[in-house]
């Protein structure tokens, strides 16, 4: 499996919850709307303190988004179709994200158990 992991910020001036209602109510079906559903695509949000603070020092992003296909030509099907909707995506991206921080790696998956 092909895996992608993008490390997500906000934007400064909305609130953590209405980062992740936006995501997830908004966000997530218009990329489902714009190319196949992955085989994996899930978002981890950091955890925060009580006072709004995340418990880590020096972490500069609030969501690990995680994508995954089954082989090479889905994974480039998939992009082609969010290449092909490329200035829709970013101005939706606007509303809730940082852009400028966005970080997205390939990653090789060793699993242990689970």
């Amino acid at each position: 499996m092909l895996k992608r992991l993008s490390y997500l910020k906000k934007r400064d001036d909305i609130s953590t919850e209405a980062f992740i209602e936006y995501y997830e109510n908004r966000h997530v079906p218009l990329i489902l709307s714009l190319a196949p559903t992955p085989l994996v695509y899930k978002r981890h949000y950091l955890m925060r303190g009580d006072d709004g603070n995340l418990r880590e020092e020096g972490v500069d992003f609030d969501v690990v988004t995680e994508m995954g296909w089954a082989d090479p030509a889905e994974q480039l099907a998939w992009y082609a179709k969010i290449r092909a909707a490329a200035d829709l995506v970013a101005a939706d991206e606007a509303r809730f994200l940082d852009r400028s921080s966005t970080r997205s790696l390939s990653v090789e998956q060793r699993v242990t158990a689970g």
